[in-house]
């Protein structure tokens, strides 16, 4: 049977910074054949012309396709539904599909959307990220400038106009599988701790924090959550009712966050290192050192490849957080037994540390 393709969905209000994300994401896709599906609100697709303009190699025209019906939920049917199966059909498949909800949208019905009957057995959501204005935040705002957000609110009749902010941002904190706090250089490391570990505490056990500037995160980081999380809508429902039950699409320009800053587009956020160690004998207790190695220093990623004793078979160790798989995948070839894994996160990683839990 045929695996299916991953898609990532991306929300968060109007100028969190979504389409600088992506665009980093494309500009660094790595060979990955990323195919975008941009759901906008009204008949402008302006994020589609910046996107299409942007002179990427690997962002051709096809790849995109705008939706610029304004309510998800109530035209999945007609047109999300067809939009996603014409991509699928295609003679060359993407190799992942990422999905940027528009200002206002709450991702949990895009993420229903995956278990009709059409498209359930062809893809699956690798996971949600949620993308937030570190800096408006912290100041108890939840955008730039709530003024304009509530504007382009008001130029759909069918949506409720009296729901707080507050509220439909609870709603994008409860479908996050990752949040990235934004524009985090305007944060003071103060700030930057306070704010990651308040989103940390009130979201799902298990959903990863990470800050971001100009929305610049690894695309190992940000793709392959392996979350599936059409199967997981229990625990990630709307905590509000909203009127008319449609959840609101509204977004023009999401490229708002190119403050008047020089920016080494945040590369040095992030860091990885390999620790290499002798053959393991136990892969399940190996497996729960892992996974107390990553709680404890707080590790993106973990990928590799283990030589275990006595089995002709390499272990091949996968981590998202503290999620782990493990399979033997391929015979040891004539090279070292030995144990190699890459270890990803964010910068100050206790490197020391993580080698001597890892070695022992």
């Amino acid at each position: 049977m045929q695996a299916k393709i991953p898609a990532t969905v991306v929300t968060g209000f109007l100028g969190a910074g979504k389409t600088t994300l992506i665009r980093h994401m494309l500009e660094n896709a790595g060979g990955r054949r990323i195919a975008l599906i941009i759901n906008e609100f009204g008949d402008l697709g302006v994020d589609g012309d910046i996107l299409k303009g942007c002179g990427i190699e690997t962002c051709s025209e096809e790849d995109v396709m705008e939706l610029s019906n304004g309510c998800i939920c109530c035209t999945v049917a007609e047109d999300f539904i067809p939009t996603l199966q014409k991509l699928l059909d295609r003679e060359r498949a993407p190799d992942h599909i990422v999905i940027e909800t528009s200002g206002l949208a709450l991702p949990q019905p895009l993420v229903r959307a995956f278990n009709w009957p059409e498209i359930s057995t062809r893809v699956t959501v690798d996971g949600v990220v949620t993308v937030v204005d570190g800096k408006a935040v912290t100041e108890g705002r939840f955008a730039h400038d709530e003024s304009a957000v509530d504007a382009q609110r008001k130029l759909d009749e069918n949506l409720d106009h009296e729901t707080p902010l507050s509220e439909l941002f609870e709603d994008q904190m409860a479908c996050a599988d990752m949040i990235v706090i934004n524009k985090s250089d305007l944060l003071t490391e103060e700030e930057r701790v306070a704010l990651t570990a308040r989103l940390r505490a009130d979201a799902r056990k298990g959903v990863q924090v990470v800050t971001a500037t100009m929305g610049a995160l690894p695309v190992e980081v940000l793709l392959g959550q392996g979350i599936g999380a059409e199967a997981d809508m229990e625990a990630r429902h709307e905590l509000h009712h909203h009127h008319h039950d449609h959840d609101e699409e509204d977004h023009h320009d999401d490229e708002d966050d190119d403050h008047d800053h020089d920016h080494d587009h945040g590369h040095d956020a992030f860091e990885s290192f390999v620790v290499t160690r002798p053959e393991i004998s136990d892969p399940a207790n190996f497996a729960k050192l892992i996974t107390e190695v990553i709680r404890a220093h707080d590790i993106l990623r973990l990928k590799g490849f283990a030589a275990v004793a006595g089995k002709p078979m390499r272990l091949t160790i996968q981590a998202v957080g503290p999620r782990l798989d493990s399979y033997f995948d391929q015979p040891y070839g004539a090279g070292p037994r030995q144990t190699r894994l890459v270890v990803i996160g964010q910068a100050g990683l206790d490197r020391a540390a993580i080698t001597a839990a890892l070695s022992a």
